[in-house]
């Protein structure tokens, strides 16, 4: 999603090529998100991004209602006192529920959880129409699309860059040059840095995992998406099946990532631990890669010590729910554009890779 949005925005303004190291664009994280909208998601920080591109994504039709029950024990209505109000000035709609109102939306919940902040304005993100969308816009704006094409080498050279592709076979030889180099590489956002002879930024892949279940009672079709205030797992209904997480975050590699079975049982014992229901079955199971800077920021700008290497990473598991306004932004930074109604409350320097030094 990260390098096809900003392809989308660069290529009405300037030559485009976009380099996909697998067979198809979106076959890491994109094709396993969890595919909802949560403006709190993130922190107070990346928040902005998000409220930005809801409206961008609603008017397209990427959004449908869900809303978000974020749930506490006893013993963490502080760290929910601390959640609201680290959003009270964002314009989040919050509502603080009790357990009357809990246990309406989410039947069969265990009575030990007995308060919640509950955001209406939550939504499913279509997360496939919204990465078709985005590829469809960079092609008709004249990007070059090139799939089986992993970047093997990148040399400074007068100008800009000589970059050397390495095929789906993995033999060298194809050479290409860029007035600028674009990290949007994900995962392998610090191995792009590397191969390109870049300072890494210290951007750090975790494993997180996913389960589809049946369950008995099946999920209400209008439940929101539940989140535990002490971030040990996330659930939501899926055409009629449940989609559940046990938040973990695993530092691992750059990897084609797979669910360990520690975290599937993990995830089943914290759902246990939440609602009565019966698992019937695990239907399915899968892993992704959330990548984050150290201060857990995103990162799009150019490189204060290397010209012509712009980044654009770091967008840890928030990265589809603020793709529209991190697009426009980072096109804004790249090509010297002016902000418009989308960017205009957000500030660059907060994203910015000098922020590291």
């Amino acid at each position: 999603m990260a390098g096809a949005s900003l392809a989308a925005e660069l290529a009405p303004h300037a030559r485009v090529l976009m380099l996909e190291a697998e067979d198809a664009p979106g076959y890491h994280a994109t094709g396993r998100s969890a595919a909802f909208w949560v403006e709190s998601y993130g922190g107070p920080q990346v928040q902005p991004l998000t409220a930005a591109s809801g409206p961008w994504m609603a008017e397209a039709g990427f959004l449908h209602p869900r809303g978000g029950l974020t749930i506490a024990r006893a013993d963490r209505i502080a760290d929910l006192d601390a959640f609201e109000a680290a959003f009270a000035a964002s314009g989040i709609r919050l509502e603080r529920w009790d357990r009357a109102a809990m246990a309406a939306r989410v039947p069969g919940l265990r009575p030990e959880w007995i308060a919640a902040v509950y955001e209406p304005d939550s939504q499913d993100i279509d997360v496939a129409g919204l990465h078709a969308h985005v590829l469809a816009r960079a092609r008709a704006g004249g990007a070059d699309i090139r799939c089986r094409s992993r970047l093997a080498g990148a040399e400074r050279v007068a100008g800009g860059w000589r970059l050397t592709l390495a095929d789906g076979r993995g033999a060298d030889g194809t050479q290409v040059t860029a007035g600028i180099l674009v990290d949007a590489a994900g995962a392998w956002a610090d191995e792009v840095a590397r191969i390109a002879g870049v300072r890494s930024l210290g951007i750090q892949p975790f494993r997180r995992t996913m389960l589809q279940l049946r369950t008995d009672p099946e999920p209400a079709a209008d439940m929101p998406v539940v989140l535990d205030i002490g971030g040990s797992f996330y659930f939501k209904p899926e055409s009629g099946r449940l989609w559940l997480s046990p938040h973990d975050e695993t530092p691992c590699p750059p990897c084609d990532a797979a669910p360990e079975e520690l975290d599937v049982a993990l995830a089943i014992d914290r759902l246990q631990g939440t609602v009565d229901w019966r698992v019937r079955q695990l239907e399915h199971k899968w892993a992704g890669l959330r990548s984050f800077a150290p201060d857990r920021l995103p990162v799009y700008g150019f490189d204060p010590a290397q010209d012509g290497f712009f980044w654009f990473a770091g967008q840890g598991g928030f990265g589809i729910q603020t793709a529209p306004a991190a697009a426009r932004l980072a096109s804004q930074i790249l090509l010297g554009l002016p902000t418009d109604t989308m960017t205009r409350t957000l500030d660059p320097t907060l994203y910015s890779p000098a922020r590291f030094g």
